[in-house]
């Protein structure tokens, strides 16, 4: 039986390890962290990773989670709507809702469905032999017929294998996450825009609201009371989000970066690279962990045959999205007024048109299929 060492229990790494172990591999998963811990707050598992989950046996599990339903868009700083969408119109279009998780939620349904004993905590991996598969791990060494690298956006192994590549960059963005409970009154799934910077709300499937903003700032910037700062940039915004950013008990404050240079391919060897070690992307399209998971269902179904078909799948499709989403953040980011309100109109324009235009832009991510 053939078998694959996994470096990192992140959604990407946690997905190609069950991904692999559905098509007969040996796998075993490492991860540094002592515990998958509750960390992160909402992501969105849109059609395109739906249907890779549905490979994993995990698609129904997510879909009991709450979709994005009725009217969603985006608004002006004072509530006026820019654009609006209708959640079944994509849903119809695509054959499946996007969901909204706690990237919790999603961490622990695929973890729940590895072999027992799959899943190694508090293991760091500290060396790999790409040309050998060796592995050397805190509980000694292992060699592998298959190295999956999902050690995320410092990827050590990217570095091992493509050491003159870029880094990643700073955008100038940084963000702040959070999870409130859901108020009487829940708010309408929406992005709010305006100079510069983004509020976003969003259901989650345990009731709960969860939160999102980013604004410029300098790199590694922090401030004392993260809460402060977000009502500093927010709090005259529209209700509901001065209300959602007061009743914030734990706010995550993360620098966005990205590596804007794709990679020649996403292998070495016997080594694979998945997730954001592969290709870190801005959040913009909310694709991340969709095209982590992606990846995880192509790379099982290349993986005994060619990581060169591998690469040849996963480089241009994730160089693509991570491109739009890219466009997407300088778009939402412009801080410039009348430049802004030119956005603003053409994309009011463009909603008057018809819902089938707008979505029309996102044919190309989520209408993707995984391999047989």
């Amino acid at each position: 039986m053939a078998h694959a060492v996994v470096i990192g229990a992140g959604v990407g790494g946690l997905a190609a390890g069950l991904a692999l172990q559905r098509r007969g591999w040996q796998v075993e998963i490492v991860e540094r962290a002592p515990a998958l811990e509750d960390v992160g707050a909402g992501l969105a598992v849109a059609p395109n990773a739906l249907k890779a989950l549905d490979r994993l046996g995990v698609g129904r599990r997510v879909r009991e989670q709450a979709a994005l339903q009725g009217a969603a868009g985006i608004q002006r700083p004072d509530g006026r709507w820019i654009s609006r969408t209708d959640a079944a119109a994509a849903e119809a279009r695509y054959g499946d809702p996007t969901i909204v998780v706690h990237r919790a939620t999603l961490v622990g349904l695929l973890a729940d469905a590895l072999e027992p004993g799959t899943l190694r905590l508090g293991v760091p991996a500290t060396e790999v032999d790409p040309a050998t598969g060796r592995v050397v791990t805190a509980d000694g060494p292992v060699t592998a017929d298959l190295v999956v690298a999902a050690d995320g956006l410092h990827s050590a192994v990217r570095g091992k294998l493509f050491p003159a590549h870029p880094a990643p960059v700073y955008t100038g963005v940084t963000s702040w996450r959070f999870v409130v409970p859901r108020p009487a009154d829940p708010p309408t799934p929406s992005e709010t825009w305006g100079n510069g910077r983004i509020f976003g709300v969003a259901g989650l499937g345990d009731g709960r609201i969860y939160c999102f903003a980013t604004a410029p700032a300098a790199a590694g910037g922090r401030a004392g009371d993260e809460r402060a700062e977000l009502i500093r940039h927010f709090g005259r915004w529209h209700a509901p989000i001065p209300g959602l950013i007061g009743a914030a008990e734990r706010v995550i404050r993360t620098d966005i970066r990205c590596l804007d240079r794709p990679l020649p391919r996403f292998h070495e060897g016997r080594v694979a690279l998945l997730g954001d070690a592969a290709h870190a992307m801005t959040p913009n399209l909310g694709q991340g962990a969709c095209q982590a998971i992606e990846d995880a269902v192509v790379l099982a179904a290349r993986a005994g045959e060619s990581l060169a078909r591998y690469s040849a799948e996963r480089v241009p499709r994730t160089a693509a999205v991570a491109a739009a989403s890219r466009r997407i953040g300088r778009l939402a980011n412009l801080a410039n007024p009348v430049v802004a309100g030119l956005r603003n109109t053409a994309m009011t324009v463009a909603g008057r048109l018809g819902p089938n235009l707008v979505l029309r832009q996102t044919d190309p991510v989520f209408s993707w299929t995984p391999p047989d």
